[in-house]
This record gives structure tokens, sequence and C-alpha cells, in this order.
């Protein structure tokens, strides 16, 4: 017994001088990016940033204090943080600098290496075969689901108007039935079965492993499984792979029959509007189908992936509106020409086309609060920035959109809800203004998915009230990075 242990116990040490030799290799390497000061032995600042809700303020607190481009030590490991609008667009604009930051890693048990986690040579192939999913004429299929799910979510807040209420659990319910609707064919529901297992299973993940992100033992594999999350995750993780697992099998059948069959028109709409779901299971890659666990990753992807940013960004405009009237009245004047006095049953694409107004509040809600507060790239060789610095194999970068929306150099009062900056092409660097990414990975549904489901449901609430009489308790802790 004591062999092993004594066995155990060397090899963690060894681990552990191996993590701190690459730290401060790197760290040597860095030396001409300013670091951030005040970092403990062993810990570094890693007790800024709590288990996460302090997050937003410490990075903050680093680029105004330390420069736009500065390092941080995080237990063992060496971040470059940074809202420089030069560092910014050389990471994102290269085609060498795709990986994504080490903690992704913690999603690999729920999504695999699906488009989110997967390496650069795997994430060419995937974006290739994903890409005609979201091709302008089929995402207009989906927009009747928008409006079905937007308009059940304003009948739940009917009768709450008169109270103040905290809108995010009810948000993210509906943006979870738009996309599980949208990605897999079938809705889970969760709006009207808040005891849902599988609906559960997905809001206590989004939990867990944020929270994981930033807890000392939740980063680390063998001190993790020490925690009461671990199992939990367990437990989460079968429910929510069972669930698209039978899905994404049911289909592979059904569509099996159907090629047996003649193909009628209402089968042709129905399959456009499984047009995700089906064009995986059509897809090869290297001459062969996808398997089923490749499939349920992709899926699984994009629903992660879509319900939280989109549940922020509605919730965020709505709490923005209210705090603004004169916007929200602007906004309301423009739903008011477009429909008239009447709620129309449906609303079409020309319909969303004619919000301009309302894709400047939705856009400004994104840059003052983005969904995606910073994107993590890691390098997978030495990259020589300008000057001849080097960026060392193995550096993990935090590009912290949060903070370059909020820079005073590319953004006029930087703090004020202003929608019409964006009617007067305020934004001419294309990276300062980063709330779907930038560059070759960038997000896949771009403007169009987002704003449409997010335009949708924001204006079902206009079709039905003049005023916002719904508080938003503003959500302090968010999705840290999913592009």
């Amino acid at each position: 017994m004591a062999f092993f242990v004594a066995l155990i116990a060397t090899f963690f040490v060894g681990w552990l001088c191996y993590q701190w030799y690459t730290m401060w290799t790197i760290k040597r390497k860095l030396a001409w990016i300013p670091e951030v000061p005040g970092g403990l032995p062993v810990l570094g600042n890693i007790l800024d940033v709590g288990s996460g809700k302090d997050v937003l303020n410490a990075l903050t607190k680093y680029v105004t204090n330390a420069g736009e481009i500065c390092t941080v030590q995080l237990l063992y490991q060496k971040y470059i943080i940074t809202t420089d609008y030069d560092f910014l667009e050389f990471v994102l604009s290269s085609t060498k600098i795709l990986d994504k930051g080490n903690d992704y890693r913690f999603f690999d048990d729920w999504l695999g290496s699906g488009l989110l986690l997967a390496n650069a040579s795997k994430w060419r192939r995937a974006r290739k075969i994903i890409t005609p999913s979201f091709h302008f004429s089929i995402l207009e299929q989906f927009i009747d689901v928008f409006e079905k799910n937007g308009k059940i979510l304003m009948h739940k807040l009917e009768d709450m108007c008169d109270q103040e209420i905290n809108l995010q659990p009810y948000i993210t319910s509906c943006t979870l039935d738009i996309i599980c609707e949208s990605a897999m064919g079938v809705s889970v529901h969760a709006q009207e079965n808040i005891d849902s297992e599988y609906v559960f299973a997905v809001k206590d993940m989004c939990r867990i492993l944020i929270a994981r992100m930033f807890s000392p033992l939740g980063r680390n594999n063998w001190t993790y499984k020490l925690t009461s999350n671990y199992y939990k995750e367990k437990k989460h993780l079968n429910v929510l792979h069972s669930r698209t697992k039978s899905v994404v099998q049911a289909r592979r059948k059904e569509a099996l029959d159907q090629s047996k069959q003649d193909t009628g028109d209402e089968d042709i709409d129905r399959k456009k509007k499984l047009a995700f779901l089906d064009s995986l299971l059509l897809a090869t890659i290297d001459g062969r189908p996808l398997t089923d666990d490749e499939i349920r990753e992709e899926v699984d992807t994009f629903m992660f992936a879509g319900h939280d940013t989109t549940a922020s960004a509605i919730s965020f405009c709505i709490y923005l509106l209210m705090q603004n009237p004169e916007v929200q009245a602007k906004a309301f004047k423009e739903q008011k020409t477009i429909f008239g006095g009447t709620i129309p049953k449906t609303v079409t694409h020309r319909d969303l086309q004619e919000m301009k107004y309302l894709e400047c509040v939705i856009k400004e809600t994104l840059r003052i609060y983005p969904s995606v507060p910073l994107i993590s790239r890691v390098t997978d060789s030495d990259i020589v920035y300008k000057d001849g610095k080097t960026i060392p194999k193995g550096t993990t970068m935090i590009l912290f959109t949060y903070g370059a929306h909020r820079n005073p150099k590319y953004f006029k009062d930087p703090g004020k809800f202003d929608p019409s900056r964006f009617e007067s092409n305020e934004i001419t660097k294309p990276f300062a203004y980063l709330p779907f990414s930038a560059g070759p990975r960038n997000c896949i549904d771009l403007q169009y998915l987002g704003l449409s489901r997010s335009s949708t449901v924001v204006k079902d609430g206009f079709s039905r009230y003049k005023q916002t009489h719904a508080a938003l308790m503003k959500k302090t802790s968010r999705t840290a990075a999913i592009f």
C-alpha cells in the first residue's frame, strides 16, 4: 500500500513540475507583455475571479491597469488577456491560430469533438458539412418556430406584468424550445414542462461546467472526481446523450423509410425544418457517412451554443429597453408602423427585414452585453507577432470582447445605450465589434439566425405591450466563451 501511495505522490509531483516548467517557459518568452501584478504563489490571480461571477470585473481591471495586452497567471497556466485592436485582428484573422483554448476541455464529455471544440483540421471538414444548413432560404423555414415559442413566452408573462420578476429562466426555456426544434425537429416543451429531466439536465450542466472553469478542484480531472458536481455531471450526460441519440436514430430510420416512398409537398416542408439534422444524416467524411455519435455531437453543440447565447441577448435587450424608455418608444413605433393595430398570426421574413431599428437595438445590446464576453484561442506552434515578438506554443489567449466593446477609442460614449450608432454606421473597424467573433472561425449562424431569433421574440413583446413592465435581474455569470 505504501508503495502505491509513494508512486502516486511521485507521479503527481512530476506532473506539477511539468506544468510549472511549461508555464515558466511561456512566461519567459512573453516577457515583452506587461504582467498583471498581485498574484499569489501557486494560485496566481485565480482568487480575483472567484467562482466565475467576478471574471468580467477582474478582466476589466487587468486591461485597465496593466494595459490592453497583458498576461496573468491562473494556477499553473499563463494567459494573454487583450482588448488591443491590432492583436484581436491578428489572432482572429489568422489561419494558423484556430484551436480553442484549453478551458474548452471541460465540455468534451458533453459535446465531444463537434464544431465548437474540434481541432483545426477536423473543424475545417465539419464546417464544410454544416454550413449549407444555415443558408438563408433554409433558415427562413424556422421563423414560424421562433414565432410560436415567442408567443408561448408572452402568454406566460402576461399575468406577471405588475410585479418585478427575473425573466432569465423564462427566456432560457423559450430559446431552448426554439433551438431543439430547429436542430432536432422535436420540441422539448421546456416552457410547458418545467420539471422535464432533459431541460433540467441542460440548465444544470451549463452551471456545473462554468463553475468548473474557475474551481481549483474542478480544473484538475483527478480532484474533480472528489466533488459532488462530478457525479451530477455524469448523471446529466446520460440523460442528454440518450435523448439526442434516440432522436438521431429515429430520424435516420424515418429518412430511410421515406426514401422508399413518394414525397409530397408536406414531406418536403418537414424536411426543410429538419434541414440541420438531415444534412448531417446525408453528409459524408472521407467517403463514409457520419456515425450516430458524430451527429449527436454536432446536434448537442448547436443546442448548447445557441440557446444560452440567444437567451442572454434577449434578456439584456429587454433590460436595456426597460432602462431606456425613449428607445423603447421608438422601437414600439416601428412595430406599429409595420403591423398597424393588429397582431399578425405569424411574422414573415419580410417583416423582420423591415425591423431596422429593432435590429440596431439588438446590436447595441450585444455591444454592451455580448453573449460571448470573451473568446479563447491557443497556439499549436510558436507564432511571430509584429516586430518579431514571439507568442510561444501552448499560449492561451483571452480575447476580451466585453472590454473591447467598451473601449472609447472605437465607441463614442461607450457606456451609453445608443442604438443610433448602428444607424449611422459609426462602427468602422470590423474587429472592434465582435458579438459573433470574426475571421475564419466565426460563429456559423452569424447575424441572421441569432438576430432573427431575438427579433421575433422581442417583437412578440411589443405586439402585446406598449410598455415593458417586467424588470430583469441582471445576470452576472454567463457562458465564458463558445466561439
